[in-house]
This record gives structure tokens, C-alpha cells and sequence, in this order.
């Protein structure tokens, strides 16, 4: 069969992906296998591939793939997430640029535009993961509003309220302006920025005594009820039960004493504004204090504010400042730098807001899943890890799960009444309706409810993936045989939103872990270690790279680099290494192929290089399964590039070729074969295109039950170490003599002959070898060294190849000269330092040492140089 000079990645990824899912090799059912079992982390609905993606997925399919190969039954499930907050203002864009207000439509009205949207749009990104070789179960995709789905969310809300774990109440809560919804703690990313520390004037009440106090938000003043100082302060004690005067406003406020207030920071002397900061809310509840709320949902000023009514916070912050200053108020203005909170998703400051929401109650609720990832029931990789887990897990707060949108799992509570206790949890208005009754005694009809209009935080749903998508709140086949699955990959970023949330759920509606094993995997950076992302525009689009470098290039070049939760510096040129690969590949597939095996005797060479290669391939299959038990993932990768383009493609195909007139014999051409056949079965996981391919024109197979994609993984075996080991010395003799032919320009066809001397020969049996690689006509063993010789040591013993005809001796004299003269040079400057007490008395030990090395290094090598002169009569 002729074989193309240049591999085609398009045509050839195209006709193996759709070759795999005709015949179904992705999909599973429960059997009598061992499963294999991999959830996708579910990409928002509005995703499209990034970096990122790739990296994760790339990783996921490897180990889907090796399992599958084990002969286990792989599942790999994919979906999508609903994502509330990124795809509802994905909506409210669109209908903005189509002249809609989303406030002009009834909640009906705009989920059936969200849905347009999400058929229309939704589910790219999973198309987009078949180019990369994802062989997900792709029968199996899920989405997390499919009915089965959203009905498990709602029992799970119904379950856990029964339980007293779900509360309704009144907190301080992050409050997103923007996507005017609340956010739990994990959904907000603290930023270090330059701010303004502005020192301001309050009058003591009734005296001409004034206090300052330091504040970055000025706009809050508004809504101040209480002045509070440490009671051990003495510079303030006089002040104790005194009032002071807010500026603007006029308002009285108590002066209060709090152990709370740090006396040696600032001026000691706090506001407390109960309605706009986290620990002044505390301090409000603790002792009573007035609560103001000064601002809208939307982040402008409130009629409760009493001035700047309307106007947005940050535009009002500058102007209080100037008004204040005016009113004679303001102390100084400072830089300062500070940690603001932003939203996760639309990436605006947020505001402690309180609010009615409902939470989850997780102190107790959380211990199990804490405890089991402690004890290694859940293992995490790498470990470290561990220490960030069990900080959050210990430090836990209530989960608020309310969020003011409309797409989503809407929060199943029916309202009869204005009380705060009149609600019922239930599943439908109908089912309300028989609570109420048995609640108050009351017949209600549905026209007398009211649902809640929230929606369900999106990790309420995502935390229940590894049992939904096997739907396993309602029937137990699957779920009981697909559960626990075996391993996730995630990123660290939410390791809380997401993974350690799964935990809990697991244990908490299973009785079980949800997997086995958490590999993180590192964040995508460019090559100046900037995260990827489009505002600085240095992300590639990985559907380009894919057409570019192929899709196993890509692959390959995302691998070379990402050590288990290291960060991953990408750089194109990576993309590029894979792409050679993948042709070295083909060219050494092509080289074989073009063979034409007859019955002959093998030669002595080929029966050296096949038995190492059998003894190599053993020790490599024993690397990888290790790497892989690890989840080295970026070492599964080097082992195989280095094996395949070193010993395979340069030292094995080169020792077992047939010499020029020749053709191979048919014993060591099956051995070449079967060892391609296994290389290619080590690869497949990792660059699936290309080696299903090269499987298919390496050898003819008979049909679909001979397709590499579900071939048996290379079980390995015993192997001799130490005749790999002798290979290994014998290929560095040969680069050796080759380089003494290349620097003295010795051409290949003239043969030459090779000294050795020295016990214990650990190439005794690879003679042949050396002499067919480097056209060696005679090895003389322990005779006399020639005099006139280019010699060197490997190890214990010392080889040398005479001069011959062709050899320049003055030239090789006055080489050795140069470079022996060039030494001394290097010896002296490197004693003289040694010489000097200063340094070696205050030098940094290792660097001493370093020095008195290259002493060591540079005497033997001067004496070698004069021995050799010695023997050229110099």
C-alpha cells in the first residue's frame, strides 16, 4: 500500500472520529466489566472552547482512553450547566440590542427567549471537544435543567429543608449590583487595588471636640448609627455614652465601646454602618443598633440615603468627597492600597448587602466530606492541596442559595400570607396547596400562592452531577453501578464552588465519595506566566491551533508541560513540537512499510536490537503505568516522546535495517511489527488520530473489533536491566567513534579499527552491534594502546581508534596544544580564587564546592590532554 509522504490531520481526524462513533466505541452500559467511570466538569451553556478546555478534557480523555484499552467498561459523561447568572445576561444582551427590556416581560416570556437562546447557542463548546478526540459517551449528554435533572434539584432542596439543613432568613450577604442577585463567598474574587483612605471629621455632640475616623467608602457615612472605640482606650474614655454628630446628614450617633476596635490601628476610632460592612453588622446586632440601607440593588444611592438620591456609588463617592471637604469635614485624602471583593462572574465590585435569601446550613453537614478527603478515602493530586480543602471545610460558612434571576431551578416555596413563616415547601402549586391546608387549616386555591421569584445558586444543581446524570435519585441500575466514579478533573479554582460541595452531597445522598481520585490540573498562562484570557488578547482560539498543528499536536503540546497542579506556561512552539512528532511518527511508520521481509538468517545485529527492544519496551510499560498511578500525566507523555524518538525511531529502526541491497528478514520484520504495534498502543491515549491511522495501514486488521481504540493495553513483563543497561553504553560508544569520525573528517566508508582495555566489559555481546553501526572492521580486546590514537573512557574502560592514513598529526597536535594550553588557563584562575581566604571563608558552601570541582575536573582533563601529546611524540 503506498503511504503518503505527508500526513493529512484534517481528513485523517475527521474519518476516525466519525469511524468511532458509528461503531459505538464510546458508548457503555452496565455489564459484567469493571467500570471506569469519569463526570465532565459541565462547561456553562454559553461556553466556547478556551485553553483551559483544552487542557482539562485533553487530560480526561487520555485516562478514558488507557481504561478503555484496559479492557474496562469507560463512561465518560458529557453536559452542560445552566449557568443562571452568565447565561441570563447573555439574554438580557441579546434582547438589548433587539430594543427589549428585560423588566417589560413576564418572567414566561423571557425564559422562552432564554431557551431560544440556549437551543440556538447552547451545547457549541461540547461539538467544538469532538475535534479535540473527546470520546465521551456523547448518548449520555446532559444538561442541568433536563426535566429528570431539575426534578432531582427540587427534591434535594424539599429533602434537605425536612431536615432543618435549608433556612430562610435575613443576613448580610455579597450582593452583585450588576447581576443584581446575592453570591455566596466562593463567588467572589478579592482584588488588590488603589483606593483613597479619606480621614473624616465627626463633632462630638453638645461640645467643640471632634473625632476622625478613616474610611475608603465615604458614601457610606449616610448610613452611619454608631461611632465605636475600645474601652481600654484612654484617649476616648471621656467620650463614653456620648453621642456624635454625622456629617451632612446631622444625624446622632451613639458613641459605643467594643473590644472589637483595634487601638493601635488607624485612629481607633471606627464607624459603624450595620447596613454596609460585614463585621458592622455584627457589631449592629450585638448592640442594637440602627440599620440604614443607603443603596438600591442596582448600586445607586436610596431615598434612605438622603442625598445623592439615584446617582450611581463609585460617582457619589467623589462627590461626597468634595462636599465633605467643603464642609469643612474632611482631615486628608491618602492612597492606599486595599482588597475589594468583585463578582466572580460580571467581574464588578460587590456590596455586603443585607438581605432575605435562603442558605444551607453546612457546619455540621460539611464534616464527612472533610474527613474523608483527610483520610484519603477522596485522594487528592497532588496532595498539597489537602491544606487548602481542610482550611475552607473547617472555616465553612452557611451556603446562601437564592439568586434574584429567572433562568434556573426556581426556589420551590409557596408564599399564603405576609407572615414571615407564611410558606410551604412543596413541588408544585397543587401540592402547596394540601401543605397550606395542613399548616393552617385554611383551604387555599393556587390564585392565593405566590412562588418564590428566585432561583437556585447554579452549584445547587452541578453539586448533584456524578448521581443525576446516571439519574440515580430515581432508579438504581446505573447509578449503582457507575457510582462511585473513578476520577475527576478539575481546576483548583473550584475545588469549593464545586468539588468539595459534591463531596458533602455525596456522602449526604449516597452514603458514599462521588470518586476516587481529584486531579487538579494548573492554569493555561502564556509564556510570560499572564493568565490566558480575550482583554489581553493572548489566547489562541484552540479550534485554530487544531487546524494548524492537528489535533494530536495540540494535544501533545498541552501535555509537554502540566505537571499536576502546576500552572502550565503555554507556548505555541509546543503545538509545533507535537506536530513534528506526529510526523516523525509517520515517516518512521513509512520507513517500515517500505521493507520487503524475505525468509533469510537474522543477523546477529537484529537479534541484539530486538531482544533489547523487547527488554526496553517492558521497562517503558512499567514507567508509564507508574506515571499513570500517579497522575503524572506530562511524565506519561516524556516517557513515550523520548522512548519513541530515541531508542525507537534512531537506535532500533537504524540497528535492524536492512543493509543497502538487502531486504529485511521475515523474523525480525514481525518483531519490528508487533514492537510498532505496542509503541503505537502506548501513544493512542495520548494522540488518538494519528495512531488509529498508522494502526490500520501498519498491519491489515479485520474490521471494526481490530481497532486500536479498543486494542489491549500493553501488559508488560520482566525485562533484563542490565542488557539495557549494556545497550545503552554500546550507543554511547557509537556516538563516540562517530564523533571522532566527524571531527577528524574520517568518512563512514573507510573502516577503522577500536582498542579496548580495561575488566569487566560490559559490552561483551554488543560488539556486533558497534562494528555494523560505526564500520568497525577490527576490535582489538586488552592488546597494547597505539601510540598515535584518538582515545576516550566510557565508564570503567578506555577505547581508542589509531590514526590512519587520513589523519593530520601535527594538526591533531597542535589541536591538543590549544586546548591543553586553554586548561592550564582555566586551572589557574579557578586556584586563584581558591587561593583567596576571603572567599572561601564567606562564599556560600556549594559554590565552593563548585569551584574546587572544576579544580578536580580541569587537572584530570590536563592530564589526559598531556598523555595523549605524550603519545603523539610531543
Amino acid at each position: 500500500m503506498e503511504i503518503s509522504k505527508l500526513y493529512d490531520p484534517a481528513s485523517t481526524e475527521d474519518k476516525w472520529y466519525a469511524y468511532w462513533l458509528e461503531n459505538r466505541y464510546f458508548n457503555s452500559k452496565p455489564d459484567d466489566r469493571e467500570p471506569y467511570t469519569v463526570v465532565i466538569p459541565p462547561p456553562n451553556v454559553t461556553g466556547v472552547l478556551h485553553m483551559g478546555h483544552m487542557l482539562n478534557n485533553t487530560i480526561q480523555d487520555v485516562l478514558v482512553r488507557k481504561a478503555r484499552m484496559e479492557g474496562k467498561n469507560a463512561c465518560w459523561v458529557p453536559g452542560v450547566d445552566h449557568a443562571s447568572i452568565a447565561t441570563e445576561a447573555k439574554v438580557v444582551q441579546k434582547l438589548r440590542k433587539e430594543g427589549i427590556k428585560k423588566s417589560d416581560l413576564s418572567r414566561d416570556e423571557f425564559l422562552e427567549h432564554a431557551w431560544e437562546w440556549k437551543n440556538k447557542h447552547g451545547g457549541i463548546i461540547l461539538e467544538q471537544l469532538k475535534k479535540l478526540g473527546a470520546s465521551c459517551d456523547w448518548e449520555r449528554e446532559t444538561f442541568t435543567m433536563d426535566p429528570d435533572y431539575s426534578r432531582s434539584v427540587i427534591d434535594t432542596f424539599l429533602d434537605l429543608y425536612e431536615k432543618g439543613l435549608i433556612y430562610r432568613g435575613q443576613r448580610m450577604i455579597n450582593w452583585d449590583p450588576a447581576a443584581k442577585t446575592a453570591l455566596s463567598d466562593e463567588e467572589v474574587i478579592h482584588k488588590e487595588v488603589n483606593s483613597k483612605l479619606y480621614h473624616v471629621r465627626y463633632q462630638v455632640a453638645g461640645t467643640d471636640e471632634w473625632v476622625t475616623i478613616a474610611t475608603t467608602r465615604p458614601e457610606t457615612i449616610l448610613g452611619d448609627t454608631a461611632i465605636c472605640v475600645h474601652p481600654d482606650d484612654e484617649r476616648y474614655k471621656h467620650l463614653h455614652g456620648k453621642k456624635a454628630i454625622v456629617p451632612m446628614v446631622n444625624r446622632e450617633i451613639p458613641i459605643i465601646t467594643d473590644e472589637y476596635v483595634e487601638m493601635e490601628f488607624g485612629t481607633g476610632c471606627l464607624k459603624i454602618t450595620p447596613a454596609h460592612d460585614v463585621n458592622d453588622y455584627d457589631l449592629g446586632a450585638k448592640h442594637n443598633l440602627e440599620t440604614i440601607d443607603i443603596l438600591n440593588a442596582d448600586g445607586t444611592l436610596s431615598e434612605d440615603a438622603g442625598f445623592y438620591i439615584g446617582e450611581d456609588r463609585f460617582d457619589v463617592r467623589k462627590k461626597i468627597a468634595i462636599d465633605l471637604k467643603e464642609a469643612g469635614h474632611m482631615v486628608k485624602e491618602e492612597d492606599y492600597t486595599n482588597k475589594v471583593g468583585y463578582s466572580e462572574r460580571t467581574d464588578v465590585p460587590i456590596e455586603p448587602r443585607i438581605s432575605l435569601q435562603w442558605f444551607v446550613k453546612m457546619k455540621d453537614f460539611s464534616k464527612p466530606a472533610l474527613d474523608h478527603v483527610m483520610n484519603d478515602d477522596v485522594q487528592f493530586w497532588p496532595p498539597k492541596f489537602k491544606n487548602s480543602y481542610r482550611h475552607w471545610m473547617e472555616n465553612v460558612k452557611d451556603w446562601c442559595i437564592s439568586r434574584q434571576l429567572w433562568w434556573g431551578h426556581r426556589i420551590p416555596a409557596f408564599y399564603f400570607g405576609e407572615g414571615k413563616d407564611d410558606y410551604v415547601i412543596a413541588r408544585t402549586a397543587e401540592e402547596a396547596i394540601t401543605k397550606v391546608k395542613a399548616k393552617t387549616g385554611r383551604d387555599v386555591s393556587a390564585a392565593d400562592l405566590s412562588q418564590d421569584e428566585d432561583v437556585l445558586d447554579t452549584w445547587f444543581s452541578s453539586w448533584l452531577w456524578p448521581i443525576s446524570v446516571f439519574n440515580g435519585f430515581y432508579t438504581k441500575e446505573e447509578v449503582d453501578y457507575y457510582y462511585p466514579t473513578n476520577d475527576l478533573v478539575t481546576a483548583p479554582e473550584i475545588m469549593f464552588f464545586w468539588v468539595a460541595r459534591m463531596i458533602i452531597a455525596g456522602y449526604e445522598f449516597r452514603g458514599e465519595k462521588p470518586f476516587k481520585n481529584v486531579y487538579y490540573t494548573g492554569i493555561v498562562r502564556d509564556k510570560q506566566g499572564r493568565k490566558m484570557s480575550k482583554s489581553l488578547g493572548n489566547s489562541p482560539d484552540p479550534i485554530e491551533l487544531m487546524k494548524q498543528y492537528g489535533a494530536d499536536g495540540v494535544r501533545a503540546g498541552m501535555l509537554f508541560s502540566s505537571p499536576a497542579g502546576n500552572d502550565l506556561l503555554f507556548d505555541e512552539s509546543l503545538c509545533e513540537q507535537g506536530r513534528n512528532f506526529s510526523n516523525k511518527i509517520w515517516n518512521a511508520l513509512r520507513l517500515v512499510k517500505s521493507w520487503a521481509p524475505e525468509e533469510r538468517d537474522t543477523p546477529e545485529v537484529a537479534t541484539i536490537a530486538t531482544e533489547w527492544m523487547d527488554n526496553k519496551l517492558n521497562q517503558v510499560i512499567e514507567e508509564v503505568n507508574d506515571y499513570y498511578s500517579k497522575f503524572r500525566i506530562s511524565d506519561v507523555l516524556m516517557t513515550c516522546y523520548k522512548f519513541a524518538w530515541n531508542d525507537f525511531f534512531s537506535w532500533y529502526l537504524e540497528a535492524v535495517k536492512p543493509a543497502y541491497g538487502e531486504q529485511i528478514d521475515t523474523v525480525t520484520y514481525q518483531k519490528v511489527i508487533g514492537h510498532f504495534e505496542t509503541l503505537l498502543k502506548l501513544l493512542h491515549p495520548l494522540m488518538p488520530f494519528i495512531t488509529e491511522e498508522m494502526w490500520h495501514l501498519l498491519s491489515e486488521r479485520q474490521g471494526p473489533k481490530e481497532a486500536l481504540v479498543i486494542a489491549k493495553w500493553p501488559e508488560g513483563g520482566s525485562y533484563d536491566a542490565d542488557f539495557i543497561k549494556g545497550f545503552d553504553i554500546a550507543t554511547e560508544l557509537v556516538t563516540q567513534i562517530r564523533n571522532v569520525r566527524k571531527q577528524n573528517q574520517i568518512p563512514n566508508k573507510i573502516a577503522i579499527d577500536l582498542y579496548v582495555a580495561g575488566e569487566n566489559d560490559p559490552l561483551t555481546g554488543f560488539y556486533a552491534l558497534v562494528k555494523r553501526m560505526t564500520n568497525v572492521e577490527n576490535i582489538h580486546m586488552n592488546e597494547e594502546m597505539p601510540g598515535q590514537a584518538f582515545s576516550f573512557v566510557i565508564g570503567q574502560m578506555s577505547y581508542a581508534v589509531p590514526f590512519g592514513e587520513t589523519v593530520d598529526v601535527e594538526g591533531q597536535k597542535s589541536k591538543l596544544e590549544e586546548e591543553l594550553n586553554y586548561t592550564r588557563g582555566f586551572l589557574k584562575s579557578v586556584q586563584k580564587k581558591l587561593s583567596n581566604e576571603r572567599f572561601v571563608n564567606n562564599a556560600p558552601e556549594q559554590v565552593v564546592a563548585s569551584e574546587k570541582k572544576k579544580e578536580a575536573d580541569a587537572l584530570a582533563k590536563i592530564s589526559v590532554l598531556e598523555e595523549k601529546l605524550a603519545g603523539l611524540g610531543a
